[in-house]
């Protein structure tokens, strides 16, 4: 959860600094969890495990 409270806090920031104070309290960010599987990358639906390896391959 805490995770979560930070990065809301950082995208608001982000969209802050681009767009101004003025935009703050009409600024809503959503954190949706999406059940591995069930998302794809590139038209392949694809796990958080096949993700990582990807992420890890890559560097």
């Amino acid at each position: 959860m805490e995770q979560k409270q930070d990065l809301i806090r950082r995208v608001t920031e982000a969209i802050v600094s681009v767009e101004g104070e003025g935009v703050r309290p009409v600024t809503w960010v959503v954190v949706e969890d999406v059940p591995s599987g069930q998302w794809g990358v590139g038209g392949t639906p694809i796990t958080t495990e096949a993700l990582q390896k990807m992420v890890t391959q890559g560097r």
